[in-house]
């Protein structure tokens, strides 16, 4: 990695090398603090665009609240009213439920999911890709395995974003646009359905050990990890999460109990980490890893992309941490 392959904050992108090395060879950051915020990409641009994969979920978590606050849905509505899901036990899981992972849904209903993983791990492959028809299909075969204890569903989050489109009468990027992006300028937001629909600025993604990855699109993933965003665009986020100016933005507060020491909102999660509490989420799909993270006392937030399969959630924490501790 050359001195010359920073772009932004020159001190960010200094901070950026030091925290991932040279596991993350393409990989960007951003930092919101005393309402500034500043960010810094190595081995590419400031335009480009990431996959920024389950923190997709934290954005249809906002969406849910939000659809509960126009009075379009309620915690206790079943998705089964809004999806065409008929009497599968699926079909009974409320909107809170799936919003909090305590639906009792598998992580993954896909069709022939052996298969898929195996083509992810031996050649990269895409796992998603399936028609809103064909999730629909798979999650009326699904066994539910009821329990007040949280369990972590892909699923039930692509259920809950396309019920809540479904009840606005659009599809889910329409949804994230209208809802989210437009309003607080995210222009850079995508929600792909193929690879078709990617363009120059969509970056390549890469498993930990360099081999290339197809991109996660999908209409079944949208929303529980198919939503791509620059890091530029990802601080503006941030900071109207911090602000309250984003839609929906109750979905941060938690509301259920995760395991020891984490609760849970609509998606968001938060935990106390070294003395603060840290309101977060992570995201990794076959060639990306990312990670937001807010300490909404001192106003600060902290946001780490990287386009290598190699987690980032040490350094996101450490990053916001130091922010935090210099307000």
């Amino acid at each position: 990695m050359s001195e010359t392959d920073a772009t932004g904050d020159s001190s960010l992108a200094e901070l950026l090398r030091a925290r991932l090395g040279r596991a993350h060879p393409v990989a960007a950051a951003a930092t919101v603090a005393r309402g500034e915020t500043r960010v810094a990409a190595l081995g590419t641009g400031l335009d480009s665009r990431y996959e920024i994969g389950s923190i997709s979920k934290g954005v249809t978590g906002l969406l849910y609240v939000d659809s509960v606050e126009r009075g379009e849905v309620s915690p206790a509505t079943r998705v089964g009213e809004l999806l065409h899901l008929g009497d599968s036990p699926a079909a009974r899981a409320t909107l809170a439920d799936l919003s909090t992972h305590t639906s009792g849904l598998p992580r993954l209903a896909m069709a022939h999911v052996w298969r898929k993983s195996w083509n992810l791990t031996r050649h990269g492959k895409n796992p998603y890709g399936e028609s809103l028809e064909a999730l629909l299909a798979a999650a009326r075969e699904a066994k539910v395995k009821p329990s007040p204890r949280v369990s972590y569903s892909n699923l039930g989050f692509e259920l809950l974003g396309h019920a809540l489109a479904a009840v606005a009468g659009v599809s889910y990027p329409a949804l994230v646009r209208d809802r989210i992006a437009s309003p607080l300028g995210l222009t850079s937001w995508a929600v792909p359905a193929s690879a078709e629909e990617l363009g120059a600025v969509d970056i390549q993604g890469r498993s930990a050990r360099g081999r290339a990855m197809e991109p996660w699109t999908g209409e079944d993933l949208a929303p529980a990890g198919g939503i791509r965003s620059t890091v530029g665009d990802m601080a503006r986020f941030a900071s109207a999460l911090l602000d309250g100016t984003a839609p929906g933005v109750a979905a941060l507060d938690p509301v259920t109990e995760m395991s020891r020491g984490m609760r849970v909102g609509a998606a968001w999660i938060t935990l106390e980490a070294n003395g603060r509490q840290v309101t977060w989420h992570n995201g990794g799909t076959g060639g990306f890893r990312t990670w937001m993270g807010l300490d909404r006392e001192a106003g600060t937030a902290a946001v780490m992309l990287s386009a290598t399969a190699a987690s980032v959630d040490r350094p996101g924490f450490a990053l916001l941490q130091d922010l935090s501790s210099e307000i």
